[in-house]
């Protein structure tokens, strides 16, 4: 069984240099009606590339990987990772251009050409794990906190996002995801990819669920320290697949720490706002148990995306014997207090992306870059802060979630245009 899942429970991995093909543009964009680009053709940038966080140990010259290793680093490091587009590598105007096609022609790969590591996170060092390399190692706390003060000086959302990957991915991947992210944000706000130590290997399942729940500190920190030295209005979480433990497992542990405030103090605090969960290969049960201890009460509000059609959920669950928090709840086996509570809590929304236009390619488990839907979405909750309504998703029949309309796009249009005021 187990083997069968990691066959099955694959993302994206390759040999070789790391490539990743520019995913779909979002459909609200693609028919150019909206264009995430037209502010900021003159914005200056304090860096080229894309921001990261790590807990991977730095590669050496003998490496078989670039840049990080896929082994536990223990500190976490800063660095910017410099992205490559297209095998020409084009210019800013042919990116754009590219990137809102409908219908490219062929494909676009993106690469990590580079990485200049900053440093370490002084919190990260721990007398348990102690190495040389980290102990000698600079701190980064000042350097990175600035990067991120300079790009949201210059951006109208003051807003931090992070990106948090899945299970079987090198370390290039999440930078990659994070890079077509903030490209199709319209580069606002500051974007952290972070890589927490996961293995390239079909035979990594059960390993790499483990090293999640041992990134998940580092993670907490990451966000205690975006909170207590960066000027970000709010700092937004999408986590994916695996991921998604590594993020529910920090912020269960921020929720426990801070058990005595208000949820308003809480927020205040962490200026945690929306976090979104994709694919999430977790336990409802254990996710229960955490919004008992208060979970919510650390972010703004918290999303889900689930689906009938992730034949890697299917497959975690049957490994598990048990349903995983990304798939969609069976009508007559919900809890009537479960179905109440869903439907009272308002800042915990569940998503049924099933219906959305190509949330079933491939094995169905990477629909928040493969479907053009699902992606706007996500963008649109991220650059607007819109609710699912005002998204122009709408009520399902039969469950407490949230479901694509047929003529979704042009809901979201027109919302858009109502809420926002954007032609």
């Amino acid at each position: 069984m187990v083997l069968l899942a990691t066959l099955l429970l694959a993302s994206c991995s390759s040999k070789g240099p790391y490539q990743l093909n520019l995913m779909p543009a979002p459909k609200i964009y693609s028919e150019k009606k909206i264009n995430p680009f037209e502010a900021i053709d003159k914005q200056i940038f304090p860096y080229r590339g894309i921001l990261y966080a790590t807990d991977r140990l730095p590669a050496t010259d003998d490496s078989k990987e670039d840049f990080y290793e896929n082994e536990r680093g223990h500190v976490l490091r800063f660095g910017v990772g410099k992205i490559k587009l297209g095998k020409e590598n084009l210019d800013w105007e042919q990116a754009k251009e590219v990137s809102l096609l409908k219908n490219r022609g062929k494909d676009y790969p993106l690469q990590v050409t580079k990485v200049d590591e900053l440093g370490i996170l002084d919190s990260s060092r721990s007398q348990l794990f102690i190495s040389s390399d980290a102990e000698k190692g600079k701190s980064a706390n000042k350097a990175f906190a600035s990067l991120i003060n300079k790009k949201l000086s210059t951006s109208h959302n003051k807003d931090v996002y992070v990106y948090i990957h899945g299970y079987k991915v090198v370390f290039s991947n999440p930078l990659l995801v994070s890079a077509e992210l903030w490209h199709f944000l319209g580069y606002d706000g500051a974007f952290i990819a972070y890589a927490w130590p996961s293995t390239p290997s079909q035979w990594a399942y059960a390993k790499d669920l483990e090293t999640a729940a041992y990134s998940s500190r580092n993670l907490r920190l990451l966000l205690e320290y975006l909170a207590k030295e960066t000027n970000a209005r709010r700092i937004h979480i999408i986590a994916y697949s695996a991921g998604t433990r590594v993020a529910i497992n920090a912020l269960s542990q921020l929720a426990l720490l801070n058990k005595n405030g208000s949820k308003r103090s809480i927020t205040n605090k962490l200026r945690i706002g929306h976090v979104i969960l994709v694919g999430s290969d977790s336990d409802r049960g254990i996710f229960a148990g955490y919004l008992e201890d208060g979970l919510l009460n650390v972010m703004d509000d918290f999303t889900i995306y689930m689906s009938d059609t992730d034949k890697a959920l299917g497959i975690s669950k049957f490994v598990f014997t048990r349903r995983r928090l990304g798939q969609v709840f069976v009508p007559e086996n919900l809890e009537p207090a479960v179905r109440d509570y869903l439907e009272r809590t308002k800042d915990l929304s569940l998503i049924n992306v099933t219906n959305a236009e190509e949330a079933a390619v491939g094995n169905g488990h990477a629909y928040f870059r493969k479907s053009p839907w699902v992606s706007s979405d996500v963008l649109m909750t991220l650059k607007y802060s819109l609710t699912p309504g005002e998204r122009g998703l709408v009520r399902d029949k039969e469950l407490p979630t949230w479901v694509f309309p047929d003529n979704y796009t042009d809901r979201l249009r027109q919302q858009l245009k109502d809420k926002i005021g954007l032609n």
